[in-house]
């Protein structure tokens, strides 16, 4: 299932009242963005690291049966409504490294969905797949020469 437009247009609301709960002028704070889809009532959560609610939605698409996991359509539109106001979420007075995360309905890390630091924005877990085999391979290059 592909994201409507109105899927994204819901999600970006959903991220404008978290950012207006962080607004750039205010003090930084230490905590990362943790998101939760519920299933059953096609809600999204989002929270901060004391778990205190910031705000709450439901995604009309998200209420229509499907047989995909609605975890990873989920994250899928996340990450593209995040892609499309980047420069306020970017802005939030959250103190970097920080991330949107997604959680499971236990409260269980599923992914990150994307993650903010001062030199480096990774959109997709995608990018750092084989990073590890990567670098045992440089530095085993590195250490015969």
């Amino acid at each position: 299932m592909k994201a409507t437009q109105l899927t994204i247009q819901q999600i970006q609301r959903a991220l404008r009242k978290v950012a207006e709960k962080f607004p750039p002028t205010a003090d930084a704070v230490l905590t990362d963005i943790h998101l939760q889809v519920k299933p059953e009532s096609g809600e999204l959560l989002a929270y901060n690291d004391d778990m205190d609610e910031l705000t709450r939605i439901v995604v009309d698409q998200w209420l229509e049966p499907t047989e995909e996991d609605l975890y990873d359509v989920a994250a899928i539109a996340i990450k593209q409504s995040i892609s499309g106001m980047k420069d306020m979420v970017d802005k939030m007075s959250v103190l970097h490294p920080f991330s949107f995360v997604m959680m499971g309905e236990d409260g269980e890390t599923l992914q990150d969905i994307y993650l903010v630091d001062d030199d480096a924005i990774i959109l997709d877990s995608e990018l750092l797949k084989g990073l590890d085999e990567e670098l045992d391979q440089f530095l085993e290059n590195l250490m015969r020469e």
